[in-house]
């Protein structure tokens, strides 16, 4: 009991805020202000505001560097850093980096997201866990579509180790789903683990797979290096959006717990 009491303490940082977090105070103010709302309504405001944020903000940063910056400085340097990579290829390096890009396609993504949630939700038996997963690799997956959409970047000027999907280069949508996914399980981990070692395991996981899929897709002539960065912003924001508005969700729901109790049950118990 003591032992899970301890870790507890420090695993409800992510996804049950504790009355004694700070950052627990601005989303309680929404939860209190949002109280008459149902459950759910205020977490859906938040991710769809920060998925607006976002998508705006990536759309002006990916529009800059393919239509205005491509000719400049910038631009050279993307191209040349996608050049140096093609031209270091060898048969073992072009192995290494599929398998690399298969830890992050959409299939195994799709595949890893479904086992997860269906895991989380049979084992714990709460909806924050499998949402935290859920929400954050459909999030991601949508505001990639739209912002590759309404960007429309070329691929780099190299030959291309992989079939090109119809969606254009900026943002990296396998560098965002690796952050997404890998991350939202680091974070889990974070909150259920009660070994500091598979703790760190997950967190290593969460850090060393989105890195060897940025290189690889640079490496294998699909994304440029801002591609990749945009990647980063994309996955890093929505991740952090995503565990905020559980956070958020949670806290409405135990307001309104309290209030019901108050409201139908007479005297609050202590």
């Amino acid at each position: 009991m003591g032992t899970a009491r301890a870790h507890g303490s420090v695993g409800g940082r992510a996804l049950d805020p504790s009355p004694s977090d700070r950052k627990a105070a601005l989303e309680a103010t929404w939860a209190e202000r949002w109280r008459h709302l149902r459950e759910g309504v205020p977490s859906a405001i938040f991710l769809a505001a920060g998925a607006a944020a976002l998508l705006v903000l990536l759309v002006v940063t990916g529009s800059l560097i393919a239509k205005v910056f491509h000719d400049d400085g910038l631009g050279h340097t993307d191209a040349d850093v996608a050049r140096w990579f093609a031209a270091g290829r060898t048969p073992d390096l072009d192995r290494a980096t599929r398998f690399a890009t298969f830890a992050a396609e959409t299939f195994t993504i799709t595949a890893l997201t479904v086992i997860t949630v269906a895991i989380t939700a049979l084992v714990w038996r709460r909806w924050r866990e499998p949402m935290l997963v859920a929400a954050a690799v459909a999030g991601e997956v949508s505001i990639f579509l739209l912002v590759t959409l309404l960007v429309d970047r070329e691929r780099p000027p190299v030959r291309h180790l992989d079939e090109a999907p119809p969606t254009s280069s900026f943002p990296s949508g396998h560098m965002a789903a690796a952050i997404c996914f890998y991350g939202a399980v680091a974070v889990l981990a974070n909150e259920r683990a009660r070994s500091a070692l598979v703790r760190g395991l997950f967190l290593a996981l969460a850090v060393l797979v989105p890195v060897a899929v940025g290189l690889s897709r640079i490496y294998r002539g699909m994304h440029y290096p801002t591609d990749v960065l945009g990647g980063v912003v994309l996955g890093v924001a929505w991740l952090y959006l995503v565990t905020r508005g559980v956070r958020l969700g949670v806290l409405h729901h135990r307001l309104r717990r309290r209030s019901g109790v108050l409201r139908f049950g007479g005297r609050a118990r202590r």
